[in-house]
Order: structure tokens, then C-alpha cells, then sequence
């Protein structure tokens, strides 16, 4: 059973909150949400329940989200396999139809739906809606086989994103959800890493900071360790000596180019960890790593 705090300790911790309210207010916080903070009903709430309180005291939270786990479960019901490379899913037709299934079909109501119980007013919406995200076939370099490609199917690049409609929705009081499913030139459609998608909504969307939940404690080194600062150099480093790899490199890689892009920090943080976003954003208890671009 959890003990609730004093009076006074309630009020100290409001307190500490009001200087990081006051600085960013009015600012854009794009949010990715995955992992487990997805999956246990708890953390769910706690999720939904951070985000309305951010939008309440005056800041934009846009959320991009995943859903590697449903996806998982739904391809194994129908007999298929998960299939990595470089971390990013291969998506052939059939994948494909999943993939939409269940990013725009479940998990992006259940989000929508979490965050109105929390009291929000949230929207979901993917990439084909108002045109929001134009992308282009993915081929990856194969790292045995320098000069070849890899072919991994309906996966996307991002080739623009239009902001129109999410600016609307944040500008209303609504909380935007959007599902990382991109539209090709021809109407076809792309599953696009939504790091990725995160990443690049922040950089347009000139938003003040980008938080992604993962399921560790943020970027650790060789030996277990959390790095709470990273700087564009030490990435780099942490890339060649393969510290950071699988996953972690879309992740890594999305959140190094929106620091790079103008998005003022970008926070890694652990989303096993009750009310981590409002932690990370309005007190000075980081829970994770920041990544700057010097």
C-alpha cells in the first residue's frame, strides 16, 4: 500500500515544479512513447496522467508512439516472425497490414482513449492524416557488403512533414497522437521507426525538448553504467566501438539529428519508472540521459 506524503513535502515538490513551468511554457514537448510504459496498466496511467498535466499548466505535449510488443504478439498469432536489421522492422505486405492494424487500429485509440480518462482532450492521428508525413522507400546499406542494399520491404524515410494539422490540434487545447505510419507519392504506405518519426516531428515542430521512453535506465556503456550527458562527439565514439547498437542506433541517431536540428535537448529516460516524464521535464531528479549537440 503507498503511503501518501505530508502536506509539506506536497508543497515543496509543487514548488520546485513552478520555475520549470514558468520557463517552458507555451513550449512544444514531443514525447515517444513505447516500451514498457506501454504494456503495464500502471505505468499507462501514470503515462496518461503526466501528459494532461503538462497540457494543463501550459505546455504542448505531442506524442509519437510505437508498438513493437502488439505487433510481436499480433504476427505470431498468424504464424510470422519478427525480422530485424540495423533495428529496423523488415515489413513485407502482409507485415504491413499488421503494422497499421495494430498502430492506428489499437494502439493509438487506446492511447487517445487513456489520456481523455486522464482528463485531456487527445487525437489520434497517423501520417496519412492532412498529409502529415511524405515518405520514400527505405533501403538500408548492407555493413558486410559495402555497396549493396538492403531490401526491407514497406519501410519508410521521412521526405517531409507538414505541421499544419498538429499545430492546429495544440493551438485548440488538444493533445495530438500520432501512429509512425508515413504516405508514399502513389498513396502507398510505409511503417517508419517512431524514433525516427519522433525525432523529426520535434525538429519541425521546433519543439523545446524530445523525450523518449525506453526500457532502461538511458544509454549505458560497456559495463553497465549510466551516461546522464552525451555530446555529439562522444556518440560518435559510442557508435564506432558498438556501445551503442540493435535498437538503441535509430533511437540514438534520431535524437543526435533533432539536437543537431535546433530541438534544445533531447532526453533519453527510463519509462519503467512512475510519472518519469513529468520527473524529467519539471524537476531537477533527471531520470536518464540528455543528448546535446555539442
Amino acid at each position: 500500500m503507498s503511503v501518501s506524503p505530508p502536506p509539506h513535502v506536497k508543497a515543496e515538490v509543487l514548488a520546485e515544479a513552478l520555475p520549470y513551468i514558468r520557463r517552458f511554457h507555451g513550449r512544444t514537448i514531443v514525447i515517444k512513447y513505447g516500451g514498457n510504459a506501454m504494456t503495464e496498466e500502471r505505468l499507462q496511467r501514470s503515462f496518461a496522467h503526466d501528459v494532461v498535466l503538462l497540457k494543463l499548466v501550459g505546455l504542448n505535449p505531442v506524442v509519437v508512439h510505437g508498438g513493437g510488443p502488439q505487433i510481436e504478439q499480433l504476427l505470431a498469432r498468424v504464424g510470422k516472425k519478427g525480422e530485424f536489421v540495423q533495428g529496423m522492422r523488415v515489413t513485407d505486405a502482409e507485415t504491413m497490414d499488421i503494422v497499421e492494424m495494430v498502430l492506428a487500429g489499437q494502439v493509438n485509440k487506446q492511447i487517445v482513449e487513456l489520456i481523455n480518462a486522464a482528463g485531456g482532450k487527445a487525437v489520434g492521428l497517423t501520417g496519412q492524416d492532412g498529409g502529415l508525413i511524405r515518405a520514400r522507400k527505405l533501403t538500408l546499406a548492407s555493413r558486410d557488403h559495402p555497396g549493396e542494399e538492403i531490401d526491407i520491404g514497406q519501410v519508410g524515410e521521412i521526405e517531409s512533414i507538414d505541421p499544419l494539422l498538429v499545430q492546429t490540434l495544440t493551438g485548440a487545447g488538444f493533445i495530438p497522437v500520432i501512429a509512425p505510419i508515413g504516405m508514399g507519392s502513389a498513396g502507398e504506405t510505409y511503417n517508419i521507426n517512431a524514433d525516427v518519426v519522433a525525432g523529426k516531428i520535434a525538429e519541425v515542430l521546433k519543439a523545446e525538448k524530445l523525450v523518449l521512453l525506453t526500457n532502461t535506465p538511458g544509454v549505458l556503456d560497456k559495463e553497465g553504467r549510466l551516461l546522464t550527458g552525451l555530446t555529439s562527439k562522444r556518440i560518435d565514439e559510442l557508435f564506432a566501438d558498438g556501445t551503442i547498437s540493435g535498437g538503441m542506433l535509430p533511437k540514438i541517431a534520431s535524437a543526435l539529428d533533432a539536437a543537431r536540428a535546433g530541438v534544445h535537448s533531447v532526453h533519453i529516460i527510463d519509462g519503467r519508472v512512475d510519472h518519469c516524464v513529468l520527473l524529467e521535464i519539471l524537476t531537477s531528479e533527471g531520470v536518464g540521459t540528455m543528448i546535446r549537440s555539442y
